[in-house]
């Protein structure tokens, strides 16, 4: 039997910032509404009310000396040192994040270098071969890379790819915006490499979707929402009911397309790893997805969640829980040799794409 190329997992890894923010924090926070009108409501009530509708209780924020490439090189280094691979035997490295570096003291984002370059060179990397790129495409961006290095594998130009998810977000989030609470920091990252294979594994079908006529600006850049803010940052503001309809319309369908795709049956997913942007909207796109296939009954931990303490660290949120996951960070939770694991994602674009990986053995 002719064997096919597959893009596996070989390595992953993660890095939590150490500094933790607990809601209790945002209680003598002054918040305003988009109309620059302050809310009358105490900061206690605003933050209850806040983890009723997310399920956030914590998050955690990078320290004053580090930035986004920080971040990733931390991740980088612990998903190439759980496999022993060699980093100068790297083909790609491709680094998803959405606001550059930002320093603590300095708010505008830094692009050039990419973030990519920066790893490259705190790697140590020589090979002029090892060719490093970033991609800002949304919270979805480190599932996107993962769908390009799956490219690249495939198609035979690559060996070894390695796929980063970083972000900064405590430090372009309005302190006068009550969605401030829902941002946090963190990198994540997986090592991906062709394999033969007479059995489907690894990458099995990926699907993306871009709406932007009517979506386009749900997620966007803008000034403070305290009229009497002094400085000229734009921070990252969202429509958020429209942001949850749109979620809730096309994240379901698109795993759905995803799977018929990958001609897996829904009975045969394990783990569904949702972006980790909201805990009741996430809740409400698993049950939208079961209701698609005509069921109601749900399986116990089939959606493991990290955002009650790790928060939305957007493009992070994603190889932070499968890297936990499979080093058995999360009590009761894991992930075995060949069950099928869905990723999917959703965010700034607006964008939304999902991916099916089935375990080695």
């Amino acid at each position: 039997m002719r064997k096919t190329l597959y893009s596996v997992i070989t390595g992953t890894g993660s890095y939590l910032p150490s500094r933790v923010v607990k809601n209790e924090e945002f209680t003598t926070a002054a918040f305003y509404d988009a109309a620059g009108t302050l809310l009358t409501k105490s900061g206690a009530e605003i933050v209850e009310r806040f983890a009723q509708i997310t399920d956030i209780q914590e998050r955690r924020y990078a320290a004053d000396d580090q930035v986004t490439s920080d971040l990733a090189f931390l991740a980088a280094q612990d998903a190439l040192s759980s496999c022993g691979a060699d980093p100068e035997q790297l083909d790609y490295i491709l680094v998803a994040h959405n606001f550059g570096d930002v320093q603590a003291d300095n708010k505008r984002s830094e692009f050039v270098p990419s973030l990519a370059a920066r790893v490259k060179h705190k790697l140590g990397i020589e090979n002029p071969h090892t060719i490093a790129y970033d991609l800002p495409f949304g919270c979805p961006g480190w599932l996107q890379v993962l769908i390009q290095a799956d490219y690249y594998l495939r198609s035979g130009d690559a060996k070894r790819v390695l796929v980063i998810g970083a972000e900064v977000l405590s430090r372009v989030c309005d302190p006068h915006d009550r969605d401030s609470m829902l941002y946090a920091d963190g990198a994540g990252a997986v090592l991906l490499e062709a394999r033969e294979s007479d059995v489907p594994v690894g990458i099995l079908a990926h699907a993306t979707r871009s709406d932007t006529i009517q979506a386009a600006h749900l997620l966007r850049m803008g000034a403070s929402y305290n009229p009497a803010y002094v400085g000229e940052e734009l921070f990252l503001k969202m429509e958020g009911r429209k942001l949850y309809e749109y979620a809730l319309k096309t994240v379901p369908q698109a795993i759905k397309d995803c799977l018929d795709k990958a001609g897996v049956p829904l009975s045969d997913m394990h783990r569904l790893l949702l972006h980790q942007a909201n805990g009741k909207m996430d809740d409400a796109i698993l049950k939208r997805l079961y209701s698609l296939y005509g069921q109601s009954e749900i399986p116990e931990h089939v959606m493991p969640m990290t955002i009650s303490w790790l928060g939305n660290s957007s493009v992070a949120t994603l190889p932070t829980l499968f890297d936990l996951l499979l080093k058995n960070k999360l009590e009761g939770k894991g992930i075995e040799p060949n069950q099928t694991i869905v990723f999917a994602s959703v965010g700034a674009g607006m964008n939304c794409n999902a991916v099916i990986y089935r375990m080695p053995e």
